[in-house]
């Protein structure tokens, strides 16, 4: 039997967001950043490039007095590689220069067409974030949806 742990060409392609939480101290679920609903799509490719791409859905909430107003749109890209039950994403292009040329690793759990990832936050006191992907199914041609 082979230790599919070590093979990336698993997670090679596109994962349509489920969902995004975040874990709470005492190991509550707590709304992620991108609120409820959030879409996003993850992409892994053969060569080794990675794109990350989410946004929240619906209407944000409005920012407190002197608060930034929430997040409405999170992304990087770069490089990715495979150890095990880790994956590392080498962020090459970001919306903050602070994130640029750091490596994110991400905790896996792969069952199916499901990918689990766990991770900290890239900005604030280190918040445990669960995100939960679908492998996507193949895209129709532009207006035709192709989403699961």
């Amino acid at each position: 039997m082979t230790d599919v742990t070590h093979m990336p060409q698993q997670l090679t392609g596109v994962w349509r967001l489920a969902s995004f939480h975040d874990v709470g101290e005492a190991g509550e679920r707590l709304p992620g950043p991108l609120g409820p609903d959030p879409e996003g799509l993850l992409v892994y490719s053969e060569l080794g490039h990675l794109s990350v791409t989410m946004m929240r859905t619906g209407d944000a909430p409005a920012a407190a007095p002197g608060t930034r107003p929430p997040a409405t749109y999170m992304s990087y890209a770069g490089a990715w590689r495979r150890e095990g039950d880790r994956v590392h994403h080498h962020i090459t292009l970001a919306p903050d220069p602070a994130w640029l040329g750091t490596v994110q690793t991400r905790e896996l759990r792969l069952d199916g067409d499901t990918l689990t990832l766990y991770g900290h936050a890239l900005v604030g006191r280190p918040q445990l974030r669960v995100l939960e992907w679908h492998r996507a199914a193949a895209a129709g041609p532009a207006g035709e949806g192709g989403s699961q």
